[in-house]
């Protein structure tokens, strides 16, 4: 397994492959969320209960999905960069973070407009809300740590250090509504009997997280590019420098 990891640490050879799945990404992920977006919004039938609101799940759901994808997919790097001393790992868990917040803050935010007419109310201190606000402070706190620091590794083994310390809040987050009474809603779509959601509206539902999930892809590896690059030009100055 390590042979294999270290085999993609080699930047040149990353960027090759990086470079072609990249445009595949963004291709797919854009075709998803316009087909998500147009099935979700204009031909799912509005809820019996909940009305027109049912549709900020569209967005809400894969965002809240995602939220947890990306702090799961960050921890793992920063184990990878800690036991392997994996070189484009700590890249990957630093660029994951700031994208893994995105997806919460709008996690949070739409759940308070589903909230306000649903329990009307736009927060409340319910289990699930907490700990997903929880979530967003790790992030942030990740961002922070990370960039604190004048020397790079030192930034970089600190906030892989609190990134797998965080990952305990995940299972919280995911068992909230079973193991507290909490305002909300437990879990219809990844249930052991299957989901209880109807087929026209799972399959937008679906076509939005399959969306959201390539497009966090498709930043990851732009933003990875990036800082691979921003350090090759760094380290050729360095090197400029020192023979001047």
């Amino acid at each position: 397994m390590a042979v294999t990891m270290h085999r993609f640490a080699n930047p040149t050879r990353f960027l090759r492959l990086a470079g072609a799945v990249q445009p595949w990404c963004v291709g797919l992920g854009v075709a998803c969320l316009l087909g998500g977006l147009y099935l979700g919004l204009l031909r799912s039938p509005a809820d019996y209960q909940q009305g027109e609101t049912v549709r900020i799940m569209y967005v809400h759901v894969p965002a809240a999905w995602m939220a947890l994808f990306v702090y799961a997919n960050m921890a793992l790097a920063s184990a990878v960069a800690l036991i392997w001393k994996h070189p484009l790992a700590d890249i990957a868990a630093k660029n994951c973070a700031p994208l893994g917040a995105g997806f919460t803050v709008v996690a949070l935010a739409s759940g308070s407009l589903w909230g306000q007419p649903m329990w009307g109310t736009w927060w409340v201190w319910d289990a699930r809300l907490t700990s997903v606000l929880v979530l967003l402070f790790l992030y942030l706190g990740y961002i922070a740590l990370v960039n604190a620091f004048d020397d790079p590794t030192r930034g970089a083994k600190a906030g892989a250090i609190l990134a797998l310390v965080g990952s305990v809040n995940l299972p919280i987050i995911k068992f909230s509504v079973d193991w507290w009474n909490t305002l909300h809603q437990p879990a219809s779509i990844m249930r052991m009997s299957g989901p209880t959601i109807h087929a026209s509206m799972l399959t937008p539902l679906l076509l939005m997280a399959i969306a959201f999930t390539l497009i966090f892809v498709s930043l990851l590896l732009i933003n990875m590019r990036a800082e691979i690059a921003e350090r090759k030009i760094r380290t050729l100055r360095l090197a400029h420098g020192a023979e001047g």
